[in-house]
C-alpha cells in the first residue's frame, strides 16, 4: 500500500507543476510587453529630446557659411584682385569670427578646390593652399548650394561637422564657405543620461556615441568596395571602422527593436550598461543623412518580468495548495466523524498499555539505579583495593631494602657504642676536647640514621592522592637514596642527568617514588650478574610535558615482553620472584597524573623506560 501512495499523488504534482508553468509564462509574457511598452514610450521621449538638441547644435551655425559672402573682401579675395593685400585681411576676419562663434575652422575655397584663406592661417598645419575638390561637402555644395558632412579632417585629423555654401556675385558661383563644428559638447551631455545613444550616418558608421569606444564602429560588416570608397573621400581619415557587434534578435512594432551587444574585453568603464540586451529606437534627423538610435537596457524590464513571474507561480502554486487543503479538510472532517468511536476505543487501550509500560519502566528504572549503585561501590572498592596494592607494593620494597637498610644502622649503632664508652673514659680523666669531639661525633651519626629512617617513613607513608608540584630531580635523589645499599652492592653506576632550573610536575611524590623504585629495581634485575651494570637516569622539558627516562644495559626487551609489558600478573623474571604487578600499578599512577608510560629497547642497548608528566603552571595554580 505504500508503494501506490506516490503514485496516487503524481497526478496531482503533474497538475500543480503544470499550473505553475502556465503561470509564470503567461505573468512573464505579459509583464515583459508591459514593460517594452513603458520601455518604447520613454525611448520615444528621449529621441525627442536628443533630436532636440542635435538640432539646435547644428542650427546655431547653420546660417554662418553664408555670411561670408555677405564681405566684399572675401568675393574680391576669389575674384583674385590684390590677393597680396586682401589674403591677410580675410584670414584675420576668419580668425576673429572662429574665435567669436567658438566653431574649430572656417576657410574659403574657390571654385577649383583649393584653400584660399582661413582662420588657421597663422599655424603651421594651416588649410591654405590645401586642394579640397575630393571632400563630399565641397562637391555637394558646388552641386546644390550647400553641402553637409561628417567627418575626420585629414590635417590635423579632428572630427567634426563641417557646413559649406556657395559664394556667389550677381552672375556666378566665386567658391565655397566651409565651417567646420566641434560636437563634443553634446557628446559629453549625452553621457550623463540614463542610457546610451548614437548617431550613424548613411554608412552606417556611428559618429557620434555617449559611449566614446562606439564612436567610429560600424553598425553592419563594410564591403571592400565601400572602404575603398572611404580611402578616396578621406571621410575617416583611414580609421579601422571595426564593427560594433550589434547583433538585432526580434522586430517590434513602431520601428523598434531588440538587439543585443557583444561584451568587450577589457570592459568598458561607463555609468550605464554598453553590453547585454537592448530595446533600440532610431529616428532619421531632419537635413541630414543621419540616424538618431536611442539604447534602453532591457535588464530591468526582465528582472521586473521574472519577479513577477515568480509572484505568478507562489500564487498559483498557494491557491493549489488551498484547493486542496480545503478539499482535504472536508474529507478529514468526514473521516473524523467515522473515526472516533475507534478512537475512544484505540485511547482506553492505549491507557492501560501505558500504565503497564510505566510499571515496567518504574520497576526498569529501579534496578537501573540499583546497577549505577552498585558500580559506584564497586569502583569505590576498586580504588581501595588499588591503594592498598599501590601501599603493598611499598611494604614490599621496603622489606626488599630491609637487609640493606639494617646494615646501615648497624654500623652507625656500632660507632655509638665505641664513642659513647671512650666518651665516659675521657671524662673521667678531664679531657674535655676529646670528650666534645666524641659527643659531636655522636650527633652526626644521629643526623645520618635519622635521615634514612626518614625517608622510609615518608616512603612508606599512604599517599594521599592530591596532585602537587613535585620538583622531578629531588625525586630521582629520594629514590636513589632508598636503593643506594642495593646500588652499592650491586656495584651499579648511575648516570643522572638533570637541567637547570630544575623541572616541576604535577603529580604525587610519594607515588612518583614508588614508580621510580620500581623502574630502577627492574634495571638492576635485568642486569643481574653483570660485573659492572650502569643505569642512566635522563629528565628534560619537552613542550608541556617532563620527560624522565630509565636506562639499563642489560639484555633488553623481547617482543612478547614489549606486547605485554604492562599487563597484570606479567613478568619475565623467574617463578616466585615478583607478582607482576609492578608495571602495571606504575602505568596506572601514570595516567592518574595524566600522563604516560612507555617500554622499549634503547638503539645502543637495554631496555628504554620513558615516563612524561604535565608540567606544572603556576600560573593557572595560582589562579
Amino acid at each position: 500500500m505504500s508503494s501506490n501512495r506516490p503514485l496516487r499523488h503524481l497526478p496531482i504534482l503533474l497538475l500543480l507543476l503544470i499550473l505553475m508553468m502556465l503561470s509564470g509564462v503567461t505573468a512573464y509574457r505579459i509583464a515583459q510587453q508591459l514593460g517594452l511598452a513603458e520601455l518604447q514610450a520613454t525611448g520615444l521621449h528621449r529621441l525627442d529630446l536628443y533630436t532636440a538638441s542635435l538640432e539646435r547644435e547644428i542650427g546655431k551655425y547653420a546660417f554662418l557659411p553664408g555670411t561670408l559672402g555677405l564681405e566684399r573682401d572675401v568675393l574680391a579675395l576669389l575674384e583674385k584682385r590684390d590677393h597680396g593685400k586682401l589674403a591677410p585681411q580675410v584670414n584675420a576676419y576668419l580668425e576673429q569670427l572662429n574665435e567669436r562663434a567658438g566653431t574649430l575652422s572656417i576657410y574659403v575655397i574657390d571654385t577649383a578646390g583649393n584653400v584660399v584663406a582661413s582662420s588657421n592661417w597663422r599655424r603651421a598645419d594651416s588649410f591654405i593652399g590645401e586642394e579640397l575638390a575630393f571632400r563630399p561637402y565641397f562637391r555637394e555644395a558646388m552641386d546644390s548650394g550647400h553641402g553637409r558632412f561628417f567627418g575626420i579632417g585629414t590635417t590635423r585629423g579632428e572630427p567634426g561637422y563641417y557646413l559649406a555654401s556657395t559664394l556667389v556675385d550677381d552672375t556666378k558661383t566665386m567658391g565655397v564657405a566651409v565651417i567646420k563644428v566641434s560636437l563634443e559638447q553634446l557628446e559629453k551631455s549625452w553621457t550623463t543620461v540614463e542610457t546610451p545613444a548614437m548617431v550613424s550616418d548613411e554608412n552606417g558608421v556611428i559618429i557620434l556615441g555617449s559611449v566614446a569606444n562606439w564612436k567610429f564602429t560600424t553598425l553592419r560588416p563594410l564591403e571592400e568596395k565601400t572602404r575603398t570608397a572611404f580611402d578616396q573621400t578621406q571621410q575617416y581619415n583611414r580609421r579601422a571602422l571595426k564593427p560594433l557587434g550589434l547583433k538585432e534578435l526580434r522586430e517590434l512594432d513602431h520601428g523598434a527593436r531588440l538587439v543585443s551587444i557583444a561584451k568587450e574585453s577589457p570592459e568598458i568603464a561607463s555609468v550605464y550598461p554598453v553590453a547585454g540586451r537592448f530595446l533600440a529606437q532610431s529616428r532619421p534627423l531632419p537635413g541630414t543623412p543621419w540616424t538618431l538610435t536611442v539604447l534602453s537596457q532591457l535588464k530591468q524590464v526582465d528582472d521586473i518580468a521574472q519577479s513577477r513571474a515568480a509572484v505568478a507561480v507562489v500564487v498559483a502554486a498557494l491557491l493549489f495548495m488551498f484547493g486542496l487543503m480545503a478539499n482535504e479538510r472536508r474529507r478529514h472532517l468526514k473521516d473524523r466523524l467515522a473515526a472516533r468511536e475507534a478512537l475512544q476505543k484505540a485511547h482506553d487501550e492505549l491507557e492501560r498499555k501505558v500504565d503497564e509500560r510505566t510499571a515496567d519502566l518504574s520497576a526498569a528504572n529501579q534496578q537501573l539505579q540499583d546497577e549505577i549503585t552498585e558500580r559506584i561501590r564497586a569502583e569505590h572498592t576498586l580504588r581501595a583495593a588499588q591503594d592498598e596494592l599501590v601501599q603493598a607494593g611499598k611494604l614490599a620494597v621496603i622489606g626488599q631494602l630491609s637487609t640493606g637498610i639494617a646494615h646501615e644502622l648497624n654500623q652507625p649503632l656500632a660507632a655509638l657504642r665505641t664513642l659513647s664508652g671512650n666518651g665516659v673514659r675521657f671524662l673521667d680523666r678531664g679531657d674535655l676536647n676529646t670528650t666534645r669531639s666524641n659527643l659531636e661525633r655522636i650527633a652526626q651519626l644521629t643526623d645520618r640514621m635519622g635521615l634514612i629512617t626518614g625517608q622510609l617513613r615518608t616512603f612508606a607513608h599512604k599517599s594521599s592522592g592530591q596532585l602537587k608540584a613535585v620538583p622531578l630531580c629531588r625525586a630521582l635523589d629520594n629514590a636513589l637514596a632508598l636503593l643506594e645499599q642495593r646500588l652499592i652492592q650491586a656495584n651499579a653506576e648511575v648516570r643522572r642527568t638533570c637541567p637547570l632550573p630544575e623541572p616541576v610536575a604535577l603529580c604525587d611524590v610519594n607515588r612518583l617514588e614508588q614508580v621510580l623504585i620500581n623502574l630502577i629495581g627492574n634495571a638492576l634485575d635485568a642486569m643481574e650478574g653483570q660485573a659492572a651494570p650502569c643505569i642512566e637516569l635522563s629528565c628534560e622539558c619537552v613542550a608541556q610535558q617532563a620527560r624522565l627516562t630509565v636506562r639499563d644495559h642489560g639484555p633488553g626487551l623481547d617482543d612478547t615482553a614489549i606486547s605485554h609489558l604492562f599487563e597484570a600478573f606479567f613478568t619475565t623474571k623467574q617463578a616466585g620472584v615478583g607478582l607482576g604487578l609492578g608495571l602495571s600499578i606504575s602505568a596506572s599512577i601514570i595516567r592518574d597524573f595524566g600522563g604516560t608510560l612507555a617500554g622499549t629497547n634503547h638503539p645502543e642497548g637495554g631496555a628504554l623506560f620513558t615516563l612524561e608528566i604535565p608540567l606544572y603552571n603556576k600560573v593557572e595554580h595560582h589562579e
